[in-house]
């Protein structure tokens, strides 16, 4: 397909008494958002983790292609050569490394550059150590200046919103729109209808599968009267067979 940057096939993962992706199915062009939306539980962050393969998130079947290749066999750091990153939900701390230091890792790219992009002051931040000394907001712009100095093609943002101020909020707003506008597709996780809006598309995630899929104002008011209320994990799908 034209322009398709990463296609989901059939993807089922499962521990070793539980199935949590039960045959996950999407794609995603270029410099499009996918907005992934729903309530805790679900499987989002796991989706998000097998998609960048990280250790014990094997897949038990389905493909993931890639710019054209199944990665499914791939590493964690053979998939981010190729253009595929993963910011986290909580980012990690690093004692003992300031700021600069983190940006300039690739050593390709301007970290004063980079923090002014991300709404952070340079003077005020370059010489600061990326631990737990830092604001929840913080961390995640850092994270997300340290994403963008790479210039990945691909970038999954798990609960981006997730914890930090409105002023972050805002900023990190602008800056998956400044991806879209670049021409870095984006898989946008969260459980905020606000957020979720981003997208180009949006996909409801429930008990391991997708339910429902189509424009952003359509599915989060989906979301708002079958989610928010929902019993059990697994119950909007009787919800949905009986509408």
């Amino acid at each position: 397909m034209k322009d398709v940057v990463l296609e989901v096939k059939n993807l089922c993962y499962k521990t070793e008494d539980k199935e949590i992706l039960k045959g996950i199915n999407f794609v995603v062009r270029k410099g499009e958002i996918s907005s992934i939306i729903g309530v805790n539980g679900t499987g989002k962050t796991t989706l998000a983790y097998v998609l960048m393969g990280l250790n014990g998130y094997r897949p038990t079947s389905g493909k993931i292609v890639f710019n054209g290749k199944n990665i499914i066999n791939f590493s964690p750091t053979r998939r981010a050569k190729l253009g595929m990153t993963l910011a986290w939900q909580i980012p990690a701390s690093f004692e003992g490394i300031t700021i600069g230091e983190y940006l300039n890792i690739n050593n390709n790219s301007n970290p004063r550059d980079l923090l002014k992009t991300v709404g952070l002051n340079p003077d005020t931040y370059m010489n600061r150590y990326v631990d737990d000394k830092l604001s929840g907001g913080e961390r995640k712009r850092i994270e997300l200046a340290s994403v963008l100095s790479i210039n990945p093609k691909l970038i999954i943002l798990d609960e981006p919103d997730s914890g930090i101020d409105m002023t972050s909020i805002n900023v990190i707003k602008r800056i998956i729109k400044n991806l879209k506008k670049n021409g870095t597709s984006v898989v946008l996780i969260t459980h905020s209808e606000a957020m979720a809006k981003l997208g180009d598309r949006l996909l409801l995630l429930c008990n391991g599968k997708f339910v429902k899929e189509g424009p952003p104002d359509i599915v989060t008011k989906f979301f708002k009267k079958h989610c928010k209320k929902c019993g059990h994990i697994g119950k909007i799908e009787e919800e949905i067979l009986n509408e």
